[in-house]
């Protein structure tokens, strides 16, 4: 398929397309000497385009548009028709043909709709000095036992993308698929999102279409020294894959993002050996239990996190052979997460002392608030509406103010729970769904407020980070309470 041309959310020639549709409808409202010169053309080009659709990937947006140019057809051509083969022309009083036309032109209209609503998704260009790499690591942990399933043989085991500074790459190499190694695993991860989510799956499809703006084992940039780690958790049944636009601009800047998949978590695992792992974490409808069941699932991610730092120190001391050995600097290391991932990100920063910050993207904080948090944090968060479950303020504000180092809460006006996450790039711009921001705006917003703290705690760079982060939304500052 052609380029798609960000705005209109269309290709080239879904626009011709949509064009020859229109003008097959609008034909039988022209004069009778223009009309059949507009039906021929029309046609000529809505056939060619639909054929080239179909041979490249048709979209399913698309289906009603050309639905509306079949039911248009026969009236559109029937005069030229008859005038060829000699019968007498008539035209249905327009009284009747309205129907017929706003109908047809109505199945055209919701197609271009649902191509501007559910788009292929279009990645902001990072603005870092860096070019970004991606690859793929999976890491068993032997000392840990899965506890999702019951084989007392079975280890827990994770998958880990990084995004990292990269040389820059020759013009025409191929840029990664978003949500997978390949366009199969990254359609089976976008089906598992949509039953995840409720929504039918058909409406996700053009997600696995999609390109990053990060190159599959691109080599590390040569330039920058060691570079500061982001570790990341997504949202319940999110993916690694959940936030690349953040993980791509804080890669172009110099950091290595590493986002782990949680299996049984996850919407989708796929694995190295070619298996899927689906969710199995299932809400239980009682408020209580499900407060509990939360937090032990935060407890399982909080571990995974500890797990992959301390495999990424292996990294770091490796022998040589890994291009990354040397260039990981684990002692500047910030946990992040969104949503449930925020709450597995503060309870790892809690746990272990080689954690350096922590960021939470709209995350209820599950489990224990003690010990104090004693490093510095960031949670972002969304719009606080009547709608806003009422014990997350006072849970994320009781987390801060126990606080011993100076922690910042950001509420960004306009934003949704996804606005934190790639959603609002490929789901319609519904402000309760994500936000009110726009496509683009959205992670501007974010990845803006998370450097200059990233920044600031784990490269020193001096910034007022108040003056930064009141520039995005309201601001509170918990200061160190050194009390306890």
């Amino acid at each position: 398929m052609t380029e798609i041309i960000t705005g209109l959310d269309l290709s080239l020639l879904e626009i011709l397309a949509l064009l020859g549709a229109v003008a097959l409808v609008m034909a039988r409202w022209l004069p009778p000497a223009a009309r059949s010169r507009a039906t021929t053309a029309a046609g000529a080009v809505l056939l060619a385009s639909a054929i080239t659709l179909t041979a490249t990937g048709i979209r399913w947006q698309m289906l009603p548009v050309l639905a509306g140019a079949v039911l248009a057809a026969p009236f559109a051509f029937s005069s030229s028709l008859r005038r060829r083969t000699g019968r007498p022309v008539r035209r249905t009083r327009w009284w009747l043909a309205l129907p017929g036309s706003m109908a047809c032109a109505g199945l055209i209209t919701a197609g271009a709709v649902a191509a501007w609503a559910f788009p292929v998704p279009v990645f902001p260009v990072p603005s870092g000095a860096f070019a970004v790499g991606t690859r793929m690591l999976q890491w068993t942990d032997s000392l840990r036992p899965e506890t999702f399933t019951a084989d007392p043989l079975d280890r827990r085991t994770v998958v880990v993308q990084l995004w990292y500074p990269a040389q820059k790459s020759p013009t025409n190499t191929p840029q990664a698929p978003y949500l997978g190694r390949t366009e199969d695993e990254a359609r089976t991860v976008s089906e598992a999102l949509a039953r995840a989510t409720g929504l039918p799956g058909f409406l996700l499809d053009d997600i696995p279409r999609a390109r990053t703006r990060s190159v599959f084992g691109a080599p590390v940039a040569r330039e920058g020294g060691r570079f500061p780690i982001v570790l990341f958790s997504p949202g319940s049944s999110g993916v690694r894959t959940q936030n690349t636009a953040w993980a791509e601009e804080l890669a172009s800047h110099g950091y290595v993002v590493a986002a782990l998949d949680h299996p049984y978590d996850s919407a989708a695992v796929v694995l190295a050996d070619g298996r899927t792992i689906t969710t199995e974490t299932v809400s239980s409808g009682d408020r209580e239990r499900d407060e509990e069941l939360a937090a032990g699932w935060t407890a399982v991610r909080a571990a995974d996190l500890i797990s992959v730092l301390t495999r990424l120190a292996d990294l770091d001391r490796a022998d040589g052979a890994d291009p990354l050995t040397g260039r990981l600097d684990t002692g500047r290391v910030a946990a992040a997460g969104h949503s449930l991932g925020g709450a597995a990100a503060l309870q790892a920063v809690r746990q272990d002392r080689r954690f350096t910050a922590v960021i939470d993207l709209d995350g209820y904080p599950h489990g224990p608030v003690s010990p104090a948090l004693d490093r510095p944090a960031l949670a972002l968060t969304q719009a606080i509406t009547p709608d806003t479950d009422p014990r997350y303020l006072p849970r994320l504000t009781e987390v801060l103010e126990r606080s011993m180092a100076t922690s910042y809460r950001l509420t960004i006006p306009g934003a949704a729970h996804l606005t934190f996450t790639d959603g609002p790039l490929y789901l319609p711009p519904v402000p309760s769904i994500v936000g009110s921001l726009g496509r683009t705006e959205s992670s501007r917003v974010v990845t803006a407020a998370t450097l200059a703290f990233l920044n600031t705690v784990l490269r020193g760079v001096s910034t007022d980070l108040s003056s930064v982060f009141e520039a995005y939304g309201d601001l509170n500052i918990h200061h160190p309470n050194t009390t306890r």
